[in-house]
């Protein structure tokens, strides 16, 4: 039986799975550090399980995911200075003498969910994670989102009421982008307090959920999915969900339906499954 490797590239763990799907994944979480420590410890870890037939990468990013471009595989303007411009791809098939497939860490999670999870049997929906950074992938029409590199959803810009929250935004690219005022790290600049610190009846809250609702009410507009899939660490808190979907629906104001908003059918397996799938759909 072929064996197959996946790799999901994040900002602050790789993790890594040797399987076919759910039932038989045998995983590991390695440290985002510099990429050569990091990719010595991929590259062991799938040493200790023998020959795998091709390796799936889902990675953070920007990347560059068109298979023609001179820079196919790399992970190109990160503001993980230590990987910009790093052939991540190109590591992992020297490393491992294998086919590898390339895409971003939220099209491997749309993937996963397609085949396994939350969106299996749709044509078109959004994945989108929300921790250290928002990221967005998905399907429309059967085929996974790209385009000339592939969608930054998270960067899209959204309403800042100024006022209501004075807090500029901590992207270094765009400062009140959708990453820059709902990840994770803005949510701690502007409250003082890691996420998971801050109580359910604490203003954060309303104020997290306000933003995500207006990220998937533009999304809802410009895509038409039929469902969304939202999971990431500060999906954890799940008194969001109901939050998020109160708001959408005000804001769509019933000029199109509003889209099923739910959690992760794989949970924190979504891209590490997807990753699998990736390789698995180039065999």
């Amino acid at each position: 039986m072929s064996k197959f490797g996946g790799i999901e590239a994040g900002g602050t763990k790789f993790v890594c799975a040797v399987g076919s799907g759910p039932g038989d994944l045998d995983s590991v979480e390695i440290p985002t550090t510099g990429p050569e420590e990091t990719i010595g410890r991929v590259l062991d870890f799938f040493g200790r399980h023998g020959r795998v037939e091709v390796v799936g990468i889902g990675s953070f990013g920007p990347i560059d995911p068109v298979p023609e471009s001179a820079t196919f595989g790399y992970i190109t303007s990160t503001p993980k200075l230590a990987w910009r411009n790093f052939d991540l791809a190109g590591a992992i098939r020297e490393g491992l003498r294998v086919k590898v497939a390339f895409d971003t860490d939220v099209n491997a999670a749309a993937l996963g969910e397609f085949r396994w999870g939350a969106a299996q049997g749709l044509h078109t929906f959004l994945y989108l994670t929300v921790g250290t950074g928002v990221g967005g992938g998905g399907m429309v029409n059967g085929g996974l989102l790209h385009g000339h590199r592939h969608p930054e959803m998270g960067h899209m810009r959204v309403p800042h009421d100024r006022e209501r929250d004075p807090f500029p935004g901590n992207c270094p690219y765009h400062g009140d982008c959708l990453e820059g005022l709902a990840a994770a790290p803005a949510m701690e600049a502007r409250w003082g307090r890691l996420p998971h610190e801050l109580p359910a009846d604490h203003p954060a809250w309303e104020l997290e959920a306000h933003y995500l609702a207006l990220g998937i009410a533009n999304l809802t507009l410009a895509l038409s999915p039929q469902r969304v899939v939202v999971g990431g660490g500060i999906l954890r808190h799940e008194q969001l969900y109901p939050m998020v979907r109160a708001k959408v629906a005000t804001l769509l104001n019933g000029y199109v339906a509003t889209p099923e908003i739910v959690p992760p059918g794989l949970g924190g397996r979504a891209g590490v499954l997807g990753a699998i799938a990736l390789g698995q759909a180039i065999l």
